[in-house]
Parts: structure tokens; C-alpha cells; sequence
């Protein structure tokens, strides 16, 4: 830790991550936060740490989250039993607003509240403040569960531009005005795609891509497009990351440089990818 470094020490450290800091001046940095590092409060002051740092050297940040746990949380709390088909929660007018009241407020504002504390400069939206995320019905089994038709980026762009972090729940609705619940990583791998970002960052539980499902020891820290796609017909890629993977290739497909898959349990894996030159997870890039 930098805290047992000499004065000497912390010095060269800084200088050493001078080349890497250069690297994303004025660029921006789209990070799909959820899982484990949403649940434990440690590791939640440390990304909201690393999202900071970013902020205060230059790098234009936007804060994507989920919130499906706390969904469910509150569902019970209220006499309501979560059922999911094929891995997406059926989602009745009366869970819509539950997921907006979770997601478009505690949750949102929480983080929100946090940056600031952290000295950062942020401004929560939905997915339905501007449009930004116009939806269709992905499903009728499903209910209110939204499939992404179109994204209005010009809210996100304005406050990027003001020099806020903007931190997004991923409410959508339709020209309607109905609201849809959305999957967290395909909004955000639209959104990354619309901004053209220099990287998209997809927080997990767990390292990476690995070679071998059942060793954590596997990790394949770079691959590009056609080989991830190789993986996932040999079924290496398979269960809960296969639509992750579909997720990256296409913010990829849109725009994006590179899309990092990393593990959101190791502090600081933010800044571990971006600052080093191991990374922290499994880089996807185009061809």
C-alpha cells in the first residue's frame, strides 16, 4: 500500500503512471458498475475512489450501475416472489416501479452522493430523463423488460461537457411514456458505443475470460473479436458470460477501442487496468 511507500517511493510511482495518465487525458472511459463491488461498502468507496482520480486528471467518466439484488430485496419486502425466465426477472407494472424507485433513486443518488463526497462532480439520470434510453418490449413473457431501440446520447454528451460525471440508471421507456426495466450491461454497451469510448469497462465477480471455466488461474488477458467468438462456439464462453461477451462485442461493433471484462472484487482494478501495463481482467478488441 502507497501508505508504508517512502516520500521517494510514492514519487516514482506517480511518475511511473505519467505515460498511462497522458494516454487518457480528454478521453472517455464508459464503466458498467454492478455485482460484488456494489454490495460490499469497502469496495464501493474504493471505485468510487478510482472513479474520482480519473475524473480529477481529465479522463470523462460515465458511471453506469445495476441494482438487481436490492430489486429483489425490496420485492420481498414487500410480498412480492421475484420470478425470472432464461435469466431476466418478469417484470409487471408493479415491479417497473420498483425497479424505478430502486434504481432511479436509492440507488442512483447514493452513488451520486458518494462522488461528491469524494470531491468528485456528478449528476444522476435515468434512462428516461432526455430519452436516453428509448425501449421497446423485449419479451411479452417478460412484461416490462426493455430491449434498446434507440439512444438519445446528447444528455450524456452535455454533462460530460460541464464536467460532470454522469451516472446513469438504466430505466428506459417507450414513445409512450411506459417504463422498461433494462439489462445494465446492454445499455451501457450502447452507451459506450453511441460516445465512441476509449474503453468500456464491464465490472464482474469474477477474473475474467478464462481458458479453463473451472481454473481461475486461465485468465486470457487479450483477445480479439473473432477469437472470443471461436471461445463461445467451443462453449469455453458459456452460462452468465456468454451475454456479457455478446454485450462487449457489440460496444465494440459500435465504437468503442476496447472493451475490459475485469474482476470488480480486487480494489482498484480501475485504476490496476488502466495504469499497468498487466491490466486487470481480459482485454476484447476489434478483427
Amino acid at each position: 500500500m502507497i501508505e508504508h511507500l517512502s516520500n521517494k517511493e510514492r514519487a516514482e510511482v506517480l511518475t511511473q503512471a505519467l505515460p498511462y495518465i497522458r494516454r487518457y487525458v480528454g478521453q472517455t472511459v464508459v464503466i458498467k458498475y454492478g455485482g460484488h463491488a456494489m454490495t460490499n461498502e469497502q469496495l464501493k468507496q474504493q471505485v468510487m475512489e478510482d472513479v474520482v482520480l480519473l475524473w480529477f486528471i481529465g479522463v470523462k467518466v460515465v458511471l453506469v450501475h445495476g441494482g438487481g439484488p436490492e430489486i429483489s430485496e425490496l420485492m420481498e419486502k414487500l410480498g412480492k416472489r421475484p420470478e425470472f425466465v432464461d435469466g431476466l426477472r418478469v417484470t409487471d407494472k408493479e415491479t417497473v416501479e420498483i425497479a424505478q424507485m430502486v434504481l432511479a433513486g436509492k440507488i442512483n443518488k447514493t452513488l451520486v452522493n458518494l462522488l461528491q463526497t469524494k470531491g468528485g462532480k456528478a449528476m444522476g439520470i435515468s434512462g428516461m430523463d432526455g430519452r436516453l434510453i428509448e425501449a421497446r418490449v423485449k419479451d411479452e413473457r417478460l412484461g416490462y423488460v426493455g430491449e434498446v431501440e434507440r439512444i438519445n446520447i446528447a444528455p450524456v454528451k452535455d454533462l460530460l461537457e460541464k464536467g460532470y460525471i454522469p451516472v446513469i440508471s438504466t430505466i428506459g421507456c417507450d414513445r409512450e411514456g411506459n417504463a422498461y426495466n433494462i439489462n445494465g450491461d446492454t445499455a451501457a454497451a450502447h452507451i459506450a458505443g453511441e460516445l465512441e469510448a476509449k474503453r468500456f469497462i464491464l465490472m464482474t465477480d469474477v477474473a475474467g475470460i478464462l481458458g479453463d471455466p473451472a481454473d481461475p488461474t486461465s485468465l486470457i488477458p487479450e483477445l480479439t473479436i473473432s477469437e472470443t467468438e471461436q471461445l463461445a462456439e467451443r462453449g469455453i464462453v458459456s452460462g452468465g458470460m456468454r451475454p456479457k461477451v455478446d454485450c462487449c462485442i457489440k460496444a465494440l461493433e459500435e465504437g468503442v477501442h476496447k472493451v475490459i471484462i475485469m474482476d470488480g472484487r480486487v480494489p482498484h482494478a480501475i485504476l490496476m487496468e488502466l495504469f499497468t501495463d498487466e491490466g486487470a481482467g481480459t482485454m476484447i478488441k476489434g478483427a
